[in-house]
């Protein structure tokens, strides 16, 4: 672990305020608003990644007191529940690494903490921040009510004769009151992990990063025990009620999870096949698309679960990358 210097006090600071800014612009630009808040994770996790956990600590403390400073209490406290604390925690995961031979791995050898148990802390925090935001905002099946009932005015205002029946209504408003809270949490869970991802990259070229590469198609995956929580919150969206909202949060952020594992499993499963470039476009293609098919990967995501840790010689003579 890096140790705190001018600079790493200096990068987090520098990191905390550009956070802040990004999600002070998502305010101003609402089409691009998800994005540039999700953006706000990178500073923070650049500076964890590349410059260690007290530099990200800092950033985190550094962007709520700017975001408090330019716009409110409520907004900072909003961005580091959501965002910074999530992008801190990823980074200080993503530094943990043990001798390997404590794990029955080589003397030589230090293990890093294993990245299907990073997915499992992304999707676990993700829930947490929104199950935490949705009590300070008061988010109810009531809230989504409201918002079915908006769209249907507006749906009134541009065609005249569309008159939905009160069954139809409250079918839409109970379906809604479900799918927003599980979009919400996997849209979520994908743009952060897109932003860990970005970093690492980032902190890798620069030469600062802590972490070695990793191949993603064959280490990307959910720890066997995330289903249980998968399955947990799709018992309580039968419940109804705010249980029923927490389950479908639950359903999606671990959802996305196990998503991210089955594209990752299509990848390592389709290498060196002629038809893999073929294969993996329509497999995304059809996901944007049609959405549909994202259930197929979720399965493949469920059925292959694995845990696996990268290692890296503390000798100097070898840099090459390992898994056990």
């Amino acid at each position: 672990m890096k140790t705190l210097t001018p600079t790493s006090i200096a990068t987090g600071l520098i990191a905390g305020v550009t956070a802040a800014l990004l999600s002070l612009s998502a305010n101003a630009q609402s089409s691009l608003a998800i994005v540039l808040y999700a953006a706000s994770a990178l500073p923070i996790l650049i500076a964890g990644l590349g410059w260690g956990n007290a530099s990200a600590l800092i950033a985190v403390l550094a962007g709520g007191v700017v975001a408090s400073a330019l716009v409110s209490s409520y907004f900072a406290l909003m961005i580091v529940i959501i965002t910074l604390i999530p992008a801190g925690w990823l980074s200080n995961l993503a530094n943990l690494a043990r001798p390997a031979s404590e794990l029955g791995g080589p003397e030589d050898a230090l293990a890093w903490y294993p990245l299907s148990n990073i997915l499992v802390h992304l999707a676990i925090m993700v829930t947490l921040g929104m199950i935490a935001v949705g009590a300070i905002v008061g988010y109810d099946s009531a809230m989504a009510s409201q918002l079915v009932d908006i769209v249907i005015q507006t749906l009134k205002a541009q065609e005249p004769l569309y008159n939905p029946d009160a069954a139809a209504v409250a079918q839409m408003k109970t379906i809604f009151a479900l799918a927003l809270p599980l979009v919400q949490g996997a849209l979520w869970v994908f743009l952060l992990f897109a932003a860990y991802y970005i970093a690492s990259f980032v902190v890798r070229v620069s030469g600062k990063g802590l972490r070695p590469r990793e191949d993603m198609p064959s280490t990307l995956r959910m720890h066997r025990n995330a289903i249980f929580f998968f399955l947990g919150g799709l018992v309580c969206t039968f419940l109804g009620g705010v249980p029923a909202i927490i389950g479908a949060l639950v359903c999606g952020t671990f959802g996305a999870g196990f998503v991210l594992a089955g594209f990752a499993s299509l990848h390592f499963r389709t290498r060196g096949k002629p038809w893999r470039l073929f294969a993996l476009w329509f497999a995304y293609l059809s996901v944007l698309l049609l959405t549909i098919p994202v259930f197929a990967i979720l399965i493949l995501g469920l059925l292959d679960t694995r845990r696996t840790i990268a290692l890296t010689p503390t000798g100097p003579a070898d840099n090459k990358n390992q898994n056990i």
